[in-house]
């Protein structure tokens, strides 16, 4: 099933690129702060950035924001049609819908008459807490219920002329948020939304999120990751970011390959890895760089490395795209390691 491509903005989904996208959480039509946190945002990686839209004001304020950033802005709609046209009037780039309270045919039309008219994408967004009441009485709180309640209104789009769709289903259990993925990616050509919705703050939030997003990109399920976390926005970008660079999916990184330790650690290899993560964060060059901590597994894992280090109390070797390059001093071994790099990221 040939995936169809949706343009948000300058953004294009299905098109093989994951996009990142956030959510603000500041009051829209708050300007000044939106705005910064959009900047924020965008410094961080994300790719396209949603605001809630609670009012009229809310709406009008799209309008002032969007000159101020660079990523495509999505209006995230519920219970009112008419604020979703105003936001579209406003310039939104897309709009999100809930299928769970955003009206029946007359207000699906409504929104379907201004989408066509400023050319813009519709998210319909299912989530657990807001199923369709049809389908929640059919088949519970499930995966079917998502997934139906999502084709049901992207069919009602289509009815009334609008094609460029994206279509989410999010629970906030792992398990039921992947069988919806799965179920929907069988049966529909739609870009998919993925996120696990709800997956809380701290490691928890990390931990349900990248299990969930992390399984659906293995299968090759997804066009853009939204990781929803009770955190500040710029967290979810850098954990997106993190998920699609374990998953494979994102190479422009410079990744720090490190040994958990153990008791045969003879030098400071946990302080090194570190300081080596904190050097090349945020640096867009594809390089692999380990930081080992004795003689068992680390030559090996150095050897696969761009730029690798493994040691011992007396002295370190350091390698180079698969060779020994030096021996060092234990106690010289960090500010070698670090020209070295420091070389390599230059180039």
């Amino acid at each position: 099933m040939e995936k169809r491509r949706v343009k948000i903005g300058g953004v294009e989904l299905g098109s093989g690129h994951i996009a990142v996208q956030s959510m603000t959480t500041e009051k829209t039509s708050d300007v000044e702060a939106s705005v910064a946190q959009i900047l924020r945002l965008e410094e961080a990686g994300c790719e396209i950035a949603r605001v809630a839209v609670r009012d009229e004001e809310d709406a009008r304020a799209i309008a002032r924001i969007k000159p101020r950033i660079r990523i495509p802005l999505v209006a995230d709609i519920h219970f009112s049609p008419r604020l979703a046209v105003l936001s579209a009037e406003a310039g939104a780039d897309k709009l999100r819908i809930n299928p769970g309270n955003i009206g029946g045919d007359g207000e699906i039309a409504y929104v379907a008459d201004c989408v066509r008219a400023h050319h813009i994408p519709v998210r319909v967004g299912a989530n657990s807490g807001s199923i369709e009441p049809e389908f929640f009485k059919k088949y519970g709180r499930s995966a079917e219920a998502l997934v139906q309640s999502a084709l049901r209104e992207a069919a009602l789009f289509e009815r009334f002329g609008v094609h460029d769709l994206v279509i989410s289903v999010k629970a906030s259990d792992v398990r039921t948020t992947v069988e919806a993925y799965t179920m929907l990616a069988e049966q529909a050509s739609y870009p998919l939304h993925l996120g696990v919705t709800e997956a809380g703050g701290g490691q928890m939030g990390l931990v349900k999120s990248s299990v969930g997003i992390g399984a659906l990109l293995l299968k090759g399920i997804g066009d853009t990751v939204r990781v929803s976390l009770t955190e500040d926005p710029v967290e979810e970008v850098a954990a997106a970011h993190a998920i699609l660079r374990a998953c494979g999916l994102e190479k422009d990184y410079v990744e720090v390959v490190s040994c958990p330790t153990c008791g045969r650690c003879e030098y400071d290899c946990m302080g090194l890895a570190a300081r080596v993560s904190e050097r090349v964060k945020g640096i867009k060059k594809s390089l692999k760089v380990a930081v080992m901590g004795c003689v068992v597994n680390g030559p090996g894992e150095a050897r696969e490395c761009d730029l690798g280090i493994a040691g011992g109390r007396e002295y370190c070797v350091i390698f180079e795209r698969g060779r020994e390059n030096v021996r060092v001093a234990a106690s010289q071994a960090e500010g070698a390691f670090f020209a070295r790099l420091g070389e390599l990221l230059r180039k």
